[in-house]
């Protein structure tokens, strides 16, 4: 009996210590990388987290918009140091291909960890 009730004191400990961790995690909330938070340059990010490199091409037809949109958003991000662009011929057809930096995987994944803060602190409350 003893040791259910030192197990049950040892989980509301953790379960403590992660709603603390939320609601810290919550309160930083206008900290988010709003770079990154914007919907387009998100999914640039995240593709290209996944994926060695993609084309500019491959971007559009992923992300199901303009080239516009890609051309703008993928600037930012090129600024940012966060993703690096490529540009080629292959023979007489241009082609633009982007990856990832180490600095925009390090700012995806504090992204990330900083939303799944925010979702624990929402579904505790």
């Amino acid at each position: 009996m003893a040791k259910t009730a030192q197990t049950t004191t040892q989980q509301k400990t953790r379960a403590s210590a992660r709603a603390l961790q939320a609601r810290q995690a919550a309160e930083r909330a206008p900290e988010l990388d709003n770079l990154i938070h914007e919907r387009i340059r998100l999914g640039i990010v995240s593709a290209l987290a996944a994926n060695e490199s993609l084309t500019f091409s491959e971007l559009k037809e992923l992300l199901k918009t303009t080239d516009g949109n890609v051309s703008v958003h993928a600037r930012k991000l090129e600024d940012a140091e966060y993703i690096t662009c490529t540009k080629s011929f292959n023979g007489r057809v241009p082609k633009t291909e982007y990856q990832l930096t180490t600095t925009g995987r390090q700012a995806l994944e504090q992204y990330l960890d900083h939303m799944e803060a925010l979702i624990r602190a929402a579904r505790e409350r």
